[in-house]
């Protein structure tokens, strides 16, 4: 038996060693395989692009009235860029920053994709980066989240949340609750039109309200209240301090970063505004960490606080989880709703589609909607995915190579900032034949002509959106639940779309909102 023993041992051995050398070799053949493809591919240097001027670089075009690049017209700079320059185009002398190449072929964006490595490096953002890093090293303490963190601290941190926010069973559960927040906001929707059903022009902020409601109920199992007549003004300054920091973040990553050198008057308002996000969260999590810990009794579903707490059981990183959603939680997801209310608005036959569906799935008002009829709605999640193609809240993402790499036959280096333009690239006709048309109806056929990697409005890979699960049931239920009882109606001049701060229709969006 022993001879059998270690006859078995040893030819485990064998196989362990020769799976070893066989990885060895594949490691060595794909080196020499980049090695080789970068000795042909033409240099760094020959990558088009607007060409910088000395001293300021490209920079200057970001500045007022001298500049020809308005970080509000964001998109059609992009749109511009890849008409003039194509599929790469490099923006190099960013004073303070890496050079930036842009990417507008999906082919290219998968590949890059694919190839990701452990810890995806994402272009950084010096000015959280300092913030979290520097400023408020204290209250982080080297546990800073995900945003604007990277190596094994971002890698450690989304290991351990990832289990509980990625699940789309998880995200379920949460389904009475978000549908408590929207009937609150319909409750909201009703209070604050006028005679003609009209909506008033900060309507958006309303719509920043549920949202907030929203993320409350399911990350901490707390009713803020966000949308009563008497609504605690804490709340209010919450919000506005959300899109402060994100209207006030594309100014000092893009403008001459003046704030590294002495306080500006926009980075004081940007620290502002993070010290209330960091301030306002803490006070609701801690208010939530002593609810637990006193063991009162909660017929809801564990919070994502609880379910944290039960898999690690580390109240910090808890406490960066919950301030993380509240930081990109608010204005993303309620950006989007308010788009696709307003594309419905302008496009009543998808409407109508939408809603006869919604009403073939729910057909009660007072039907509580399960996870077996959100898998019904395939008509209205078409149209979400079609408005996020059409108008992506963020349309851009990106990597910053962690080693040299072949892009479109061209050598880039170990540093640049690589950016998926995905706003062009997903209003493109090679990649969405009448692109310039809504059509939820594209992404119902299965044999439509669509690549997967032409549209990312969460992203994709490691660094994937983790709220992704959360922010698209909060669309669908409260989309569905407003459909039940309005009809959408837009009677103004149509609005453009601009960059303030997420991707967003730019102006008073008076939705007239009819009672079925």
């Amino acid at each position: 038996m022993s001879i059998l023993s270690g006859r078995f041992a040893g030819s485990l051995s064998c196989r362990a060693r020769h799976l070893v050398n066989m990885r060895r070799a594949m490691e060595t053949l794909v080196t020499e395989i980049e090695e080789y493809q970068l000795s042909r591919c033409r240099p760094y240097d020959e990558i088009p692009g607007p060409k910088p001027i000395p001293l300021l670089g490209n920079t200057w075009r970001f500045i007022p009235f001298i500049g020809d690049f308005k970080i509000q017209s964001i998109d059609q700079v992009s749109k511009r860029l890849h008409e003039e320059y194509g599929d790469i185009v490099k923006m190099g002398g960013l004073l303070g920053r890496p050079d930036m190449v842009f990417i507008y072929d999906a082919n290219e964006i998968e590949r890059i994709f694919r190839q990701e490595e452990r810890m995806p490096y994402r272009p950084s953002m010096p000015s959280l980066n300092y913030y979290k890093h520097v400023l408020r090293k204290d209250f982080f303490r080297g546990n800073a989240g995900v945003i604007a963190v990277h190596g094994e601290d971002w890698y450690n941190f989304r290991s351990k949340v990832q289990q509980v926010m990625l699940q789309p069973r998880t995200a379920r559960m949460y389904i009475s609750s978000i549908e408590e927040a929207s009937l609150a906001f319909l409750q909201r929707i009703a209070a604050i039109r006028d005679e003609h059903g009209e909506v008033p022009d900060d309507f958006l902020n309303e719509v920043h309200k549920w949202s907030l409601e929203s993320i409350a109920r399911v990350a901490l199992d707390v009713r803020l209240g966000c949308l009563d007549e008497n609504a605690n003004a804490e709340t209010q300054e919450l919000i506005d301090a959300v899109c402060t920091f994100f209207v006030n973040v594309g100014v000092l990553e893009l403008k001459i970063p003046f704030w590294k050198l002495f306080n500006t008057p926009t980075w004081l308002q940007y620290v502002n505004a993070l010290d209330t996000i960091v301030n306002t969260t803490s006070k609701y999590t801690a208010a939530a960490l002593e609810r637990i810990r006193q063991g009162k009794d909660n017929a809801n579903e564990p919070s994502l606080l609880e379910r944290v707490l039960g898999l690690e059981n580390d109240t910090k990183l808890a406490t960066i989880l919950s301030l993380d959603l509240f930081l990109v939680g608010i204005d993303t997801t309620s950006n989007a709703v308010a788009s696709v209310l307003y594309q419905l608005a302008l496009h009543p036959d998808k409407q109508n589609t939408a809603y006869d569906e919604v009403c073939n799935v729910l057909p009660s008002e007072n039907m509580l909607i399960e996870g077996k009829h959100l898998d019904q709605l395939k008509y209205l999640k078409a149209c979400m995915k079609e408005t996020l193609r059409m108008y992506p809240v963020v349309i851009g993402n990106g990597r910053c190579m962690t080693k040299d790499t072949v892009i479109n036959g061209y050598q880039v280096p170990k540093g640049v900032q690589v950016v998926f333009q995905h706003y062009v690239i997903s209003n493109l006709d090679k990649y969405f034949p009448r692109s310039k048309e809504f059509l939820p109806e594209r992404w119902l056929q299965a044999s439509g002509v669509r690549h997967s990697f032409a549209s990312l409005p969460f992203g994709y890979g490691r660094r994937m959106c983790l709220g992704r699960r959360f922010a698209e049931l909060e669309m669908l239920v409260v989309i569905s639940k407003i459909l039940q009882r309005y009809k959408l109606e837009y009677h103004h001049e149509k609005l453009e779309y601009y960059i303030n701060p997420m991707y967003t229709p730019k102006g008073p969006l008076n939705l007239k909102f009819i009672d079925r």
